[in-house]
């Protein structure tokens, strides 16, 4: 039984695990967006986001602490000049997991996986969606309207 077992192992050891992460999330920080499977969006989820929340504070101990679990000189230069100082503000949420059909070939639930900050789509759309509210309430009515009443009225006064 799994009772208080928290971390999904995927099938793997501990270090293939480790570095499958650390790849996949090396490839986050990069792209983005990753496409991958439900179970490894999930571990990558817990796996990223403290590592997200080390980048919002740039000093030299946050960098090699970083690099200790990403290996990647490229990612951790992304990930502190260009990922960090966009979610600055917010609190945590860095990612974002959206369900895909299932994969062809074995039927394994996909996802994609990608920073919020980063998804150009959403934000042009809350940015539309701004823009259109701007509407009063107990706005009068239009004269075309007005004159569409007062029209059959007078087609029928004089019949």
């Amino acid at each position: 039984m799994r009772h208080g077992k928290t971390v999904n192992h995927l099938g793997r050891t501990a270090s293939h695990r480790a570095a499958m992460l650390a790849n996949m999330a090396s490839s986050l920080i990069v792209h983005k967006r990753i496409t991958t499977t439900l179970a490894k969006a999930k571990a990558l989820r817990k796996y990223v986001e403290p590592i997200i929340t080390k980048g919002k504070d740039d000093s030299t101990n946050s960098r090699r602490v970083v690099f200790s679990y990403l290996q990647n000189k490229d990612s951790v230069k992304e990930l502190f000049s260009i990922v960090a100082p966009k979610v600055g503000d917010r609190p945590g949420g860095y990612t974002r997991i959206l369900k895909l059909t299932n994969r062809k070939g074995d039927n394994a639930e996909m996802a994609i996986m990608e920073l919020v900050d980063f998804n150009e789509v959403v934000l042009n759309d809350k940015a539309a969606k701004t823009e259109v509210k701007k509407t009063r309430r107990g706005r009068t009515k239009s004269t075309k309207a007005v004159e569409a009443k007062d029209a059959p009225s007078e087609d029928v006064a004089s019949a």
